[in-house]
């Protein structure tokens, strides 16, 4: 039901009456001694008495019988889990939902054309899914400002920069051209961790907290935001008030993935009743819901000082109550009702984090917490009909100060203001603040101005000890049991030798010890204040390389983009189409550096962009491969890999492969161009150019960058961990043959020759997949990879591409095909989303196989694609 107009414009002496006051007081002076208390008790009826009887002591009156007001216990739990309250009901609806959250949307499903991500949980995975994400999750917002300070969102995404566009004719690029805009900023991801309880903390809570005038002097004047006329909760600017909106939005601004409103019957059977507006079976549909969204544009439902907030204002976050459409080839909506509903579903009833037992530091720490003032905006709890919510956050907006300021101007919200962040199990959910340039709770603290500013300088006068007693009680306010400096959960089974994810060979003692340590530093996340940047792609080696397992492939939402300038009158004449310069010369690389342009840069700036002086710009995709098996390949001996050339296509087969000779003389082998050619100088390449890490001078490496401008002292990453990293890529074993075929492979796994003799496996070797996918293990090769690491021209007659060095700017490396099944999507650019599609992108040299395969009937066609997911 609508709040009462005066709960959601009340004067300030409302705002503060005298039962607000009294519980705001006594959640505020007695948090050590009775709500901690309270939250760790076992028995819920316990931790309700205990609770309530402090609360009612602290207001001056006896505790009412017949109201108790306890912590909604029954929704903590472990992040990721349901609510341990959820009836088999909801718990069916949560696992559909995850698996929503979790599925890897194609174009034909939908995805796109512009997208950031190819799965919702994408950015909601740290340290588990409905938590937050490193910074290779990172966004920016864009948009104009207007006169008087205000902001108005710009592009077809409501201000979300989306980088991928899959709608080009030649492939998934990067967005064509950077927009125009005055305003930016650069956004982490939040985490959704006890969102369905947050939804059910009252109006009355909330604004009981507000103080906009600071008539109590203590220098915090926290304020409402509003979304459709309701006290927002949700997002950075609490500008969005409805789970299923704040669903929808992201939904189609990052995925491009189309949505209708659910239908009054299934929002009824929500788990966690919905604040939007009452709707009935009549009016929903496209017609009415467009009506009903232009008539609260046109009628806002809410002023407050003077300022009207029209319903909807603020789609980067949420969506509006209206159907969602693109202009792709999939049919609107592109999610189904009963999806959207699971997937909301499973948001609503992700678990909060229920605190970890407490010692004598962290009891000094939440001591200081309050005595310093922390807990003038992170409060304890707020109320809700579920109880208690124990989430220290009061949901009102600050201003944070200048330092802070993103400049985005959201409904009340200013370029400086922000919502309380929840603080309930923080420690997991690392990099901190809006944009992420606190790497630690401690910076994330220091990092605070505005109204902030005083709790930030007392906390910076504690000693050493009280430091670590605050940082300490913040760590356990949940998520310890699911903590990881990565994504490989704690405590995980190590996989063994050969085993996915596993070494390639049997290790002891300091080998394994050092693989080990190799492991972790690949899943890690580095911080900006560790030297993270200042421009890069990612923040871990496991964020571009986790499919199936850590060290594999990556999704379209993690690939590289490869920048160079197409020369002038590229285009034939009225065909838009590329001219034989074009054709023959490729995009040349930019003027000045390399052709890598990065995704991010550090504490918001903008990143780099193309340059319209040096003209057309051509972007260029790069998908991210597997780092499984390259100590294999590394070990092929060079001669061998020559021995396989055929420059001038002497055997009349139509293939010609050339072995990429580099600068120094050596041949090439990794990469898409064949441009590295050992291991520690891949993993050189991928930190300095990925990360923006620097390494020692002394190591010798062409690929590595040993100098940055940022504040981190050069070399940000030293010989030893370089070194137990490398080790770590060069013995990450291949996947057996067959081992991710599924249940009922074809042939029995790890056995080459049995998959080989498969029927699939001969129809491979005849259409002459093994011309390039070399069909045997050559080379001292464990097994078969299916390359012969040779360049290829393999694309169809109109690409151009960007030239790497003195390679054709068509040449690309035969990519192995070993875990080809859980590699997706393929090609260089990932324009196949499946291995068929891969198939028929192939031309120029492989034109021959392509046809021959297409020759084959229907059922030899199935039985060559169930071999390739064996690989």
């Amino acid at each position: 039901m609508r709040s009462p107009s005066a709960l959601r414009v009340a004067p300030r002496a409302a705002l503060r009456a005298a039962p607000r006051a009294a519980l705001r007081a006594a959640l505020r002076a007695a948090p050590r001694a009775t709500l901690r208390a309270a939250l760790r008790a076992a028995p819920r009826a316990t931790l309700c008495a205990a609770l309530c009887a402090a609360l009612c002591a602290a207001c001056g009156h006896e505790q009412p019988p017949s109201a108790p007001l306890g912590v909604a216990a029954e929704h903590l739990g472990t992040p990721g889990a349901p609510i341990p309250a959820a009836t088999a009901e909801q718990l069916a609806a949560f696992e559909r939902g995850r698996a929503v959250a979790t599925r890897r949307f194609t174009p034909r499903e939908g995805l796109g054309p512009l997208i950031n991500v190819t799965f919702c949980a994408a950015c909601h995975e740290k340290p588990v899914f409905g938590g937050a994400a490193g910074h290779y999750r990172d966004f920016y917002i864009y948009g104009g400002g207007l006169p008087g300070g205000g902001f108005s969102a710009l592009g077809p995404r409501s201000g979300v920069l989306d980088t991928f566009d899959l709608s080009r004719p030649e492939g998934p690029t990067k967005r064509e051209a950077e927009p125009e805009r005055t305003v930016m900023a650069l956004r982490n991801p939040v985490p959704f961790f006890g969102i369905g309880l947050v939804a059910q903390v009252s109006e009355e809570a909330i604004l009981a907290h507000a103080d906009p005038e600071d008539a109590d002097g203590d220098g915090v004047s926290g304020r409402p935001n509003y979304d459709q006329g309701y006290v927002g909760r949700f997002g950075m600017k609490a500008q969005t008030v409805s789970v299923e909106n704040f669903i929808r939005g992201p939904l189609f601004n990052h995925l491009g993935v189309t949505s209708n409103p659910l239908p009054p019957a299934l929002q009824a059977a929500l788990p966690v009743p919905s604040v939007a507006e009452a709707r009935d079976e009549e009016a929903h549909d496209e017609e009415a819901l467009g009506a009903q969204a232009r008539a609260l544009a046109a009628d806002p439902p809410l002023a407050v000082g003077g300022v009207a907030l029209e319903a909807h204002e603020l789609p980067q976050a949420a969506a509006p109550s209206a159907p969602l459409t693109d202009g792709d080839a999939a049919p609107d909506p592109e999610l189904s009702a009963q999806d959207l509903f699971d997937l909301v579903s499973w948001a609503m009833l992700l678990a909060a984090p229920a605190p970890s037992p407490q010692g004598a530091e962290e009891a000094l720490g939440e001591s200081l917490f309050a005595a310093v003032g922390c807990a003038a905006c992170h409060v304890p709890a707020l109320s809700s009909p579920a109880g208690l919510v124990p989430l220290y956050s009061d949901l009102l907006l600050h201003d944070m100060g200048e330092g802070l300021a993103d400049g985005l101007v959201m409904g009340l919200a200013g370029g400086a203001e922000f919502r309380t962040a929840p603080l309930w199990g923080v420690r997991g959910t690392g990099p901190f603040l809006h944009d992420g340039r606190a790497h630690t709770l401690e910076e994330a603290i220091e990092e605070h101005g505005g109204e902030a500013r005083g709790s930030a300088a007392r906390y910076g006068a504690l000693d050493a000890a009280g430091r670590a007693a605050v940082v300490a009680f913040l760590e356990s306010l949940g998520g310890e049991e699911v903590y990881t400096a990565g994504l490989i959960p704690p405590g995980a089974p190590e996989p063994g030798a050969g085993a996915l994810g596993g070494p390639d060979a049997p290790l002891a003692g300091e080998e394994l010890a050092r693989w080990r340590r190799g492991r972790a530093l690949y899943d890690r996340d580095v911080g900006v204040s560790e030297g993270l940047g200042p421009q890069l792609n990612g923040d871990s080696c496991r964020g571009c390389h986790f499919d199936p397992f850590v060290g594999g492939a990556g999704p379209i939402g993690v690939s590289a983009v490869r920048l160079g300038y197409l020369p002038a009158g590229y285009l034939q004449a009225g065909e838009g189409a590329p001219s034989a310069e074009a054709l023959a010369v490729g995009a040349a690389p930019p003027a000045e550096g390399g052709t890598l342009l990065r995704r991010f840069a550090t504490h918001g700036a903008w990143p780099p962009a193309s340059d319209a002086a040096q003209g057309a710009p051509r972007f260029e995709l790069r998908q991210a491969l597997p780092t499984f098996g390259l100590g294999a390949l590394a070990a092929i001996p060079e001669e061998e890999v020559v021995a396989r050339e055929d420059p001038l296509d002497a055997n009349a087969d139509g293939v010609r492969g050339v072995a990429r000779r580099l600068p120094d003389g050596r041949v090439g082998r990794f990469g898409w161009r064949a441009q590295i050619a050992s291991v520690p100088e891949f993993v050189a390449d991928a930190l300095s150019l990925e990360l923006g890490l620097t390494l020692p001078a002394a190591l010798g490496l062409s690929t590595a960058v040993t100098r940055d401008d940022d504040a981190a002292p050069d070399p940000e990453v030293d010989a030893a961990r370089f070194g137990d990293l490398s080790f770590f890529v060069a013995r990450l074993a291949a996947p057996p043959m067959g081992a991710l075929a599924g249940e009922a492979p074809l042939a029995p796994v790890g056995d080459a020759a049995a998959w080989l003799a498969t029927p699939g496996g001969r129809a491979f070797v005849e259409v002459g997949c093994a011309a390039c996918h070399v069909a045997e293990a050559w080379g001292g090769l464990p097994r078969p990879a299916f390359t012969d690491l040779l360049t290829h021209d393999v694309q169809d007659p109109s690409f151009v591409g960007v030239p790497d060095g003195d390679l054709p700017h068509r040449a690309f490396r035969t990519p192995p095909l070993w875990g080809l099944a859980a590699t997706a999507p393929y090609w260089h650019d990932g324009r196949a989303a499946t291995a068929e599609e891969a198939i028929a992108a192939h031309d120029a040299e492989a034109l021959s196989s392509r046809r021959a395969y297409e020759a084959l009937p229907a059922a030899r066609r199935a039985a060559l694609l169930a071999f390739l997911r064996g690989l």
